[in-house]
């Protein structure tokens, strides 16, 4: 059957389904197994085509489907190995370009940013403390001193990393260990070794340890646990000038006494160190290295003699355990520097185990007291200065005399007698120091006071220092020109009496009382202090005279014959007062405070020493629990100094007229 040219009815489809499509110009079969050859026409499709395509659909046969034109590009490119090679090399060169970009803006753009805070990472400071300067005596043995000791660290984070890898628990053995060889809490020490971060790899533990036993951690190989160097602070006479010395505490500052006060200076300028550490909590070799080096501290050269202050240290603290005193104060000058020799209390401290005390003021200076008898002998220079009235002066004395509505007793009750001024001071009348005070104004006995030194710093350099009390002329209310005229209403520390008596002892000029004598570099270099100020206060002509009426003090007439010394003149004055209860209103019940100052050789003033105890329960007068101390302290000290005896006698003093 011959194709028929032109649009006509296409043939049915045979039965059991429809024919494959041909192309053009190709043999389709049938499902009878011949094949009908199949013309396409040249030209625009006619409806009739439309139509039989339509019907061919109807009858289950396809039209033979056109591929896209991205398929066709897609089977070009898979034809072209030239072709599809360069389209991956453009995929290749885009992304290396992508990381080329992010490479430049890390390591170049913004490397300088990673980089510091890549090293801040690995950075740990560790301070380098300043050797601290050391306190000596006079002739150069230390006082207090600085060794060589370890502080014990940890690294929480590399405990942690080998608990992790070897799945074992090391903190509470190293807790343990620690706490039972340096007698901490365990739960303290426990708490320090876990970490705080991923890069917290160091933390103090144990600060001061002797070098033996930072070894001895050291061997027991812990993990985590290592030793740095740093300085412990020693004191190698104990409680020796304690007082004065004061304390470092835990965090390296001084606590008390010179220690506190002169910190800045003793303590020096800490350093640090910072350097590279690795996630193992290893120093990196070549890593960054910053350190600014420490300077060390200067040290301090006192005036203290250490046998001297040894020997006051010993006796103060024996006659308060023989007298069952509250406390007791030893001070030794030499008047005509002002140097403080020794400065004794008791009872005291051990500053290397400074927290089992609380005693650790300097009651030479911070505690003030009422000086009672002591201080009349301000009040005679100033009647001998300005009052018209000579050592031979006579008064008539009762033993009790009234001032308005009060009443003031002697000490004990006596008949009237007659004494001469000297007579009055060597017998401590309370009543004839009140009568040779009628001769001066409330001014005149004020400015006097304040000129010995009352109610101002003495200047030593020690914390806490009590300036005392002495309230102005136009603050004195009724009687109390003539309390004060006798040492009551008044309050002064030890220091400013035995300046007082230094002042007398050196023709009348008050050298302020100094402990410092110099600073010293690391290499032991002396740099002596500035001189103390200097004062004239009396004439030497009255310091002269009250030397004189001193000395009567100390005779068998007087308070305190127990303060004599053979061979050896010694002038000197003794207090007894009483103590204000701080626990109800006036004195009653509050105790005494006994006293004895003096000096000697008393024609060549060399030393002056004074004993303060405070509320003695055997015994209370000072010439009979204060001058004893007095005594044994200055001749230690006067053979200590090598100082010659007296080469005349005594001076005599008229007592009384009466009795020549």
């Amino acid at each position: 059957m011959t194709a028929r040219r032109g649009r006509g009815p296409a043939a049915p489809s045979p039965p059991g389904g429809p024919r494959r499509a041909s192309g053009p110009g190709q043999v389709g079969r049938g499902q009878n197994g011949r094949g009908q050859a199949s013309s396409a026409r040249s030209g625009s499709r006619g409806a009739g085509g439309a139509k039989q395509a339509a019907r061919r659909v109807r009858g289950g046969r396809q039209p033979a489907a056109r591929p896209p034109r991205a398929i066709l590009r897609r089977r070009i490119v898979r034809r072209d190995p030239i072709k599809r090679l360069n389209v991956g090399l453009l995929l290749v060169a885009f992304v290396l370009s992508l990381f080329a970009g992010r490479l430049v803006q890390l390591q170049g753009l913004e490397s300088k940013g990673y980089a510091e805070a890549a090293v801040r990472q690995r950075l740990s400071r560790i301070d380098l403390p300043a050797v601290r300067g050391d306190i000596t005596f006079a002739q150069g043995q230390r006082l207090a001193m600085t060794v060589d000791a370890r502080v014990i660290y940890a690294d929480p984070t590399l405990i942690q990393q080998y608990e992790q890898k070897n799945r074992t628990n090391i903190r509470n053995k190293i807790a343990t260990t620690l706490a039972s060889m340096f007698g901490l809490n365990p739960a303290t020490l426990l708490q320090k070794l876990a970490p705080r971060s991923k890069m917290d790899h160091y933390r103090e533990l144990i600060h001061h340890v002797e070098p033996d036993k930072a070894r001895m951690v050291t061997a027991m190989d812990f993990t985590g646990i290592g030793t740095l160097q740093e300085y412990r602070r020693i004191y190698p006479g104990g409680s020796l000038a304690a007082n004065v010395a004061g304390f470092v505490n835990a965090e390296g500052d001084g606590g008390a006494g010179l220690e506190s006060s002169m910190n800045k200076l003793l303590k020096g300028r800490s350093g640090w160190q910072k350097v590279e550490v690795s996630e193992k909590g290893q120093r990196i070799p070549m890593g960054e290295d910053q350190q600014s080096k420490p300077v060390p501290g200067k040290g301090l050269r006192l005036t203290l003699d250490q046998d001297i202050q040894w020997k006051a240290q010993e006796a103060i603290a024996r006659q308060v355990k023989a007298t069952k005193a509250q406390s007791g104060t030893a001070i030794v000058m030499d008047p005509r520097s002002g140097q403080i020799l020794a400065m004794a209390t008791a009872p005291t401290f051990d500053p290397s185990a400074y927290w089992k005390s609380t005693d650790w003021g300097d009651r030479a200076i911070d505690e003030g007291f009422e000086p009672g008898s002591t201080s009349k002998v301000v009040t005679a220079a100033a009647a001998l200065e300005v009052g018209h009235v000579t050592p031979d002066t006579v008064f008539t004395v009762p033993d009790h005399i009234t001032k308005f509505d009060r009443t003031f007793h002697d000490s004990e009750r006596h008949s009237t007698e007659r004494l001469t001024f000297g007579g009055v001071l060597a017998k401590s009348s309370n009543v004839g120091t009140i009568m040779a005070s009628d001769k001066l104004t409330p001014t005149q006995l004020y400015q006097y006071m304040r000129a010995f030194g009352y109610a101002e710093k003495t200047g030593v350099g020690l914390p806490g220092e009590s300036r005392g009390l002495l309230k102005p002329p136009n603050q004195w209310w009724g009687t109390d020109r003539y309390s004060i005229a006798f040492g009551q209403s008044v309050s002064v520390n030890a220091l400013q009496v035995a300046s007082v008596y230094a002042t007398i002892a050196d023709h009348g000029v008050r050298v302020t009382p100094n402990l410092i004598a110099g600073t010293t570099d690391d290499h032991g270099n002396l740099t002596p202090a500035a001189k103390p100020a200097q004062r004239r206060v009396i004439s030497s002509t009255t310091a002269a005279e009250l030397t004189k009426m001193l000395e009567g003090v100390t005779t068998k007439e007087g308070t305190a014959p127990a303060a004599q010394i053979p061979g050896y003149r010694v002038a000197g004055k003794t207090g007894t007062a009483q103590r204000v209860n701080p626990n109800g209103r006036g004195y009653e019940g509050g105790g005494y405070t006994s006293t004895f100052v003096g000096f000697a050789p008393a024609d060549a003033p060399q030393l002056v020493v004074e004993v303060v105890l405070q509320k003695p329960q055997n015994g209370y007068y000072g010439g009979q629990v204060a001058a004893p101390v007095f005594k044994d302290v200055m001749s230690f000290a006067l053979q200590s100094r090598r100082v010659p005896p007296s080469s005349g006698r005594p001076q005599k003093i008229r007592i009384s007229p009466d009795h020549g």
